[in-house]
């Protein structure tokens, strides 16, 4: 089993090749290919290399399926004996992105084509 930590759009994640994540609005059209190089952490059956603060060499390709919005997140402020109250809400773009492989000075140690097949 093979998995990384990235970050990306400010917050850090554990992604798996073969499967798809949520993240925070990438640039990008559907159906394209995207590189993140900010990786923090790779395991690969069993040995970790940790970086300091990033692994050197170390890539994940992923393809970004779609972008949509996110629920609404509602934000409800009030001041008791007041009479003022404010109702906000909010939706957060988001991008759901496959994570396609994961490669080290450009050889590919895991993809998602080996990670179906286990």
């Amino acid at each position: 089993m093979t998995y990384a930590i990235i970050e990306t759009g400010g917050k850090q994640m554990r992604v798996e090749p073969g499967r798809f994540y949520d993240i925070e609005l990438l640039s990008g059209e559907p159906d394209s290919t995207v590189s993140i190089d900010k990786v923090f952490l790779l395991e690969n059956n069993g040995s970790i290399q940790i970086g300091q603060p990033l692994v050197a060499g170390v890539t994940v390709q992923g393809t970004i399926m779609r972008h949509y919005r996110a629920r609404k997140v509602i934000v409800y402020k009030m001041q008791p004996k007041k009479k003022t109250r404010k109702k906000r809400g909010h939706r957060q773009e988001v991008t759901r992105l496959m994570i396609d492989s994961i490669s080290v000075n450009g050889a590919v140690i895991a993809s998602a084509a080996e990670a179906v097949a286990v």
